[in-house]
């Protein structure tokens, strides 16, 4: 049949609309979200090492977030952002994989960058190095199966939804979100550099917005330099702690009509209550409503809230080594005086000595305000960002051995060079004495460059480090040798990712560690300046340089030659030596050099793939059961009859459950507050996702089969008045093995 001649013409005038939005966007833009909670019950979390911190509950979930960004006909770069300590070798391994069955070479290790956000509130047992998984008594392969399938699919989600777009950049200074806590280490900078910068600490803020072409803005990334530990280390709750808060902060804003009001936003249900608002009325319709008895669900059921979800935004992390979130300084708990300024001690004990966030004593409230002073900073520089990314899409990546590197250094006290080397990983003994964000134990203490005759008994058990190696790491007193260390496999990397993304006037640097502030300035600005010395037409004007921290694996820390001389904590986990800084600018610059004249670099050795020969000591879940005439689900503390709440007031119920690990409830819920709609319905309004729901669950008995799941609900001031309940999902395993999925509901209630 013959095409009638204004179809034709229709057609061709699409035809063109759609070429002319190609050529006004200078890229393809995607972004993409996916749950990486894992699981919540048994595993030490990862970061503090602290053995006795094992999940219990879920204060919110973690997520992976991604962007795409491409040259039309061209090249590509995909960033991926993770609510979790760190990024790990194996993860990436395993996830650029999967992208290569699926994709072929469009991504691979050169231009896929996966990053943490350094929580200290995930679960554990996910890395393939052995110190840093002695605390989770092993690799958690539920751990490393989360985020390995959640990275996967946030970076199909972002690839799926590429369109023609535009990025924004915008930069401005967050004041009151970190403190240093090294101040000692860092005033051991020389004074002439240190004069050139107001703070010390970063305070800069990096935000890139996206914006589709037709849909409009679609998500927003910054990099910003504070630590993931306004949570303690006895926390046991998963949490995206400050950073994660403010990525959900900024979504809700978004979802909420971008309003930013003197409370947190948080997701607004599209459901509108029919309800009659007398109260008495209210009590008698939740009166009607009792505790469900627990029933059988289907497995494959996932229930959440109503959201329109689409706008995807993450607080991404940056060279936070020495940045702490607790802002009121470091104090003794003893005493209440401030700790120690050198060593962060008291009466020379280090366990003494804690940070205060500005919600002290409440983690929860500190983790909020931090996370909502990011979020607020996010939201002025994503409505004033004008400035548009235009240029080329590119990247450039190497694997170096950092354990036996050559190194030009200038010759202290004269004139000329020298060539040094990099170490075998080492740790000191100031990393035993922990942080003032999370205190060690015994009698170590931050500031020690001389150890103690003990601890080198102990540390001789494992492996003495020799003479070289002694030599090669001073001032550091070795407390672990761990880059000599190989039984059962290898206790630390050597062979290390340094890589180089590039978005027009924007640079990103993606290291596998945790840059010091001063550490991370010398990086930035040797690379700018660099750059522009190689090709000042094409880097001159208002080049953006941003360090993307803890990126693509994980090697612990990197100060600055005359941090390293202290030996605080940081300097302690510099693992390769005093000349780590000057290694990875040395790297950086052969990645610019290639970068600016289109180079590919040798990749140079590969990393190990050790997953085959991981151990694993945790437990599994053997069975669940419940006391006689109990069912799974069925409510053990229920909340009191005809109960009556106000905006700000809490409100829980405790259910009989499983163990969480039988389900993660990925893109699920093991929490969820539901609201009576008018004929009876009930609908999820609030999900263990919001900041105010609360999942906690305990055995009643250590290694006990029993035990039981709280849902706590602090009622957000912009809860709709109505008649709520409370409900609790989960799984329990049989004897046999076979996991049945339940459900179970608390009596209703009214809010007013």
């Amino acid at each position: 049949m013959a095409v009638s001649v204004p179809f034709q013409f229709l057609f061709f005038l699409l035809l063109l609309l759609d070429r002319a939005v190609y050529s006004s966007s200078e890229y393809l833009i995607g972004v993409g979200s996916y749950d990486i909670t894992g699981p919540a019950a048994d595993v030490n979390m990862m970061g503090y090492a602290n053995s006795d911190q094992t999940a219990s509950g879920i204060h919110f979930r973690l997520r992976a977030r991604a962007f795409i960004v491409a040259e039309p006909q061209g090249k590509r770069v995909a960033f991926v952002n993770l609510d979790a300590c760190m990024a790990s070798q194996i993860v990436t391994i395993k996830v650029l994989e999967r992208l290569k069955a699926r994709y072929g070479d469009l991504y691979t290790e050169k231009n896929v960058a996966i990053s943490g956000i350094h929580t200290h509130a995930g679960p554990g047992g996910y890395l393939q190095y052995v110190t840093y998984i002695v605390t989770s008594l092993g690799f958690v392969r539920q751990s490393f199966d989360v985020l390995v399938d959640g990275i996967e699919q946030t970076i199909i989600q972002a690839h799926q939804s590429l369109r023609p777009g535009s990025v924004y950049v915008n930069k401005g200074d967050l004041l009151d979100a970190g403190v240093n806590r090294s101040p000692s280490s860092y005033l051991n900078n020389p004074e002439a550099e240190r004069s050139r910068y107001k703070y010390n600490v970063d305070k800069e803020m990096t935000l890139l917005k996206f914006v589709d072409s037709q849909l409009g803005p679609i998500g927003s990334f910054n990099w910003f330099a504070t630590h993931g530990t306004s949570m303690s280390r006895t926390n046991s709750l998963i949490s995206g702690d400050n950073k994660g808060a403010a990525a959900r902060f900024m979504e809700d804003w978004f979802e909420n009509g971008q309003k930013v009001s003197s409370k947190i936003p948080r997701r607004v249900s599209t459901i509108v209550s029919d309800l009659n608002t007398n109260h008495s009325r209210l009590l008698d319709i939740a009166a009607s409503y009792k505790s469900s008895k627990g029933q059988s669900l289907d497995a494959k059921i996932r229930v959440r809230k109503a959201s329109k979800r689409t706008f995807v935004s993450a607080f991404c992390q940056s060279n936070c080594g020495d940045v702490s979130p607790n802002t009121l300084g470091a104090f003794c708990i003893d005493t209440g005086l401030p700790c120690d300024f050198n060593h962060s001690t008291c009466n020379g004990k280090n366990e003494l000595c804690y940070g205060r966030g500005p919600g002290y004593p409440d983690e929860f409230e500190s983790t909020r305000i931090i996370g909502e002073k990011q979020f607020k900073m996010a939201v002025g520089l994503f409505n004033k960002a004008t400035e548009k990314l235009q240029g080329k899409v590119g990247y450039q990546h190497a694997y170096v051995d950092f354990s036996n590197l050559e190194v030009t250094v200038p010759i202290a006290g004269g004139g000329g060079s020298e060539t040094v080397k990099t170490c075998p990983a080492a740790m000191g003994f100031g990393f035993a004495a922990g942080t003032t964000d999370g205190p060690g134990a015994f009698d170590f203490k931050q500031g020690d460059d001389k150890g103690n005759a003990f601890w080198r008994l102990v540390r001789n058990v494992l492996r003495t480090p020799g003479p070289e190696q002694v030599q090669c790491q001073k001032p550091k007193p070795i407390l672990l040798d761990t880059g000599e260390m190989k039984t059962p496999y290898d206790w630390a990397p050597s062979i290390l990712p340094v890589q180089m993304l590039r978005i027009g006037q924007l640079v990103i640097l993606s290291v596998p560690g945790e840059f010091t502030t001063m550490a991370g300035r010398r990086l930035r600005d040797a690379v700018k300046s660099f750059l522009i010395s190689l090709d000042s037409k094409e880097f001159g004007n208002n080049l953006h340089v941003v360090i993307a921290g803890l990126t693509n694996t994980y090697s612990q820390y990197i100060t600055t030659f005359e941090e390293y001389e202290v030996q605080r904590y940081e300097g302690a986990s510099t693992l390769y030596g005093p000349h780590t800084l000057t290694a990875y600018i040395q790297e950086f610059k052969k990645l610019a050099t290639a970068l600016v004249n289109g180079q590919t670099l040798p990749s140079g050795p590969q990393p190990p793939d050790l997953l085959d020969k991981q151990i694993s000591l945790l437990a599994p879940v053997v069975v669940d059961s419940t006391p006689l005439g109990v069912d799974f689900g069925d409510v053990k503390a229920d909340v009191p009859p005809k109960s009556t709440f106000r905006r700000g007031q809490q409100v829980n119920a405790t259910f009989w459950s499983g163990c969480p690990r039988n389900d993660l409830m990925t893109e699920g819920s093991f929490a969820v507050v539901e609201m009576l709609r008018d004929g009876g319905k009930w609908v999820p309004v609030y999900d263990d996702d919001d900041f105010s729901v609360k999942f906690k669950w305990s055995r009643q008995v250590k290694l006990s089969p029993e035990s039981q799941a709280t849902v706590e609900w602090r009622i957000p001031e912009s809860a709709v008045a109505g008649v709520y309940r409370l409900r609790h999902y989960g799984a329990s395993k049989s004897l046999f093995g076979a996991i049945t999925s339940f459900s179970g509901s608390s009596s209703a209630f009214v809010v007013v």
